[in-house]
């Protein structure tokens, strides 16, 4: 086993850590229809939920898409260009009825088992025209799939934001036989998953497809989970920062490691220079600065990183927070949960996936609820881009200014404010870090 191997087996490994805590559930409130064999994921919102993490007004509607971008390097033989297929999951402002039926959504865990989970928004819903609306880019981790997120997905759009998840080719659950050969799509994911981002922009800024017409593309935000931030990094005006002995590490023999330095070593997601409609990005557990991968000289877009105290798969003190620590764009916050390891981002584990370690570790974290943490994700994220990309200013007064979540007492007794938009009491193991 190569270095690359041991490496990237222990990374996975260490996402199995998992102490079991009880996992709710119900129904989300919604005036549709629920389907009666999907899973319900998640509670009905109780009123400590974190204030913009309550659904918003619009009605939600999401769709399948299969994109293709032309002519595209292989992650095969890295010489010859073939069409790269992305199915898109997209959920947007609609008109929807009482009478429609909530959408559900497929999926299989890393060992390949299969479940339906509810979600809480209509399947191919006219989209609501009376405006357009910001286009946020969705990007899952090694391995995931495109709805991972959806919990965010249908969030953001309910406050009029439309939304793409990408299932990244060759880097899915899917794809990906993790018993056997679980690194196989590891070189197209360090290839690809920048410019996967890109395309989808670009996309819907050439599509004349009804839906596009309601995308506004001049403002895009990018949210990556993983190596989905290890993307999104690259994507708003990073460079990734491989050396010939790292690729070697990562098991390339010499004379490839050395012709292949400038296929890896991309800026800007692979333009020139980074494309002026990203307005800002959120980078959940971002991997890669660890391995001393990522060069942020050009980042100047607002960034919000996200992480786990003990995220032992991105690192922490040498991975994520060196990452918001080196950021050079005048807007960069950090939002960490004390006592979290890596999982922060994806919705709650089916319950298919407590049968095995393998899959259990996908999405499980021992010190917190995946509910809490979708929640509270929910309202971080909309406040900052809601702050940064609708350039509403009542938004940005939801960034807490206190470092920590917890409230302390004063000498009658008394405790200071909670952060914004938490009810009193309910917000405890957080800091939020401004440069």
């Amino acid at each position: 086993m190569n270095i690359f191997q041991t490496l990237f087996k222990y990374t996975l490994l260490t996402t199995l850590i998992v102490c079991c805590s009880s996992v709710f559930c119900h129904v989300f409130a919604a005036d549709v229809i629920a389907s009666d064999k999907a899973q319900q994921l998640y509670t009905s919102q109780p009123d400590v939920t974190p204030e913009l993490g309550k659904r918003g007004s619009y009605s939600v509607g999401v769709t399948t898409i299969e994109a293709t971008n032309p002519q595209q390097l292989s992650a095969t033989d890295y010489k010859s260009l073939q069409d790269r297929s992305l199915t898109l999951e997209v959920w947007y402002p609609a008109i929807a009825q009482k009478a429609d039926v909530l959408a559900t959504y497929e999926n299989v865990t890393r060992t390949h088992k299969s479940f339906l989970l509810q979600g809480n928004s209509v399947r191919d819903a006219k989209a609501n025209q009376e405006k357009t609306y910001p286009l946020v880019v969705l990007s899952h981790g090694y391995t995931g799939y495109r709805t991972i997120m959806f919990y965010l997905g249908e969030h953001l759009a309910s406050h009029g934001y439309v939304v793409v998840g990408i299932d990244h080719t060759d880097s899915t659950t899917g794809e990906v036989d993790f018993k056997n050969a679980p690194f196989a799509g590891f070189p197209s994911t360090l290839i690809n998953r920048a410019r996967d981002q890109q395309f989808v922009l670009d996309y819907f800024s050439s599509s004349k497809s009804e839906l596009a017409k309601v995308v506004n593309t001049d403002l895009a935000s990018v949210i990556g989970y993983s190596m989905g931030g290890f993307g999104a990094i690259n994507t708003v005006g990073g460079c990734y920062n491989f050396t010939q002995q790292g690729l070697q590490a990562f098991g390339f023999p010499e004379p490839a490691a050395k012709a292949l330095l400038g296929v890896f070593n991309i800026c800007n997601a692979a333009k020139e220079q980074v494309d002026s409609r990203w307005k800002a990005m959120v980078a959940y557990a971002p991997w890669g600065q660890a391995q001393n991968l990522h060069k942020l000289d050009g980042i100047k877009v607002p960034s919000l990183y996200v992480s786990g105290s003990l995220d032992d798969v991105s690192g922490f003190e040498n991975g994520v927070k060196k990452l918001f620590e080196q950021s050079p764009a005048e807007d960069s916050f950090m939002l960490v949960y004390e006592n979290a390891r890596h999982n922060v981002a994806p919705h709650p584990a089916p319950a298919i996936a407590y049968a095995a370690d393998a899959d259990l570790g996908h999405y499980y974290e021992p010190a917190w609820s995946s509910e809490t943490l979708n929640r509270i994700n929910q309202h971080m994220t909309l406040a900052f881009l809601d702050c940064y990309v609708k350039q509403q200013t009542s938004a940005c007064e939801y960034l807490p200014k206190r470092e920590s979540a917890t409230q302390s007492k004063d000498a009658q007794g008394n405790l200071n404010d909670p952060w914004p938009g938490f009810a009193n009491r309910w917000a405890v193991g957080m800091k939020f870090l401004r440069k």
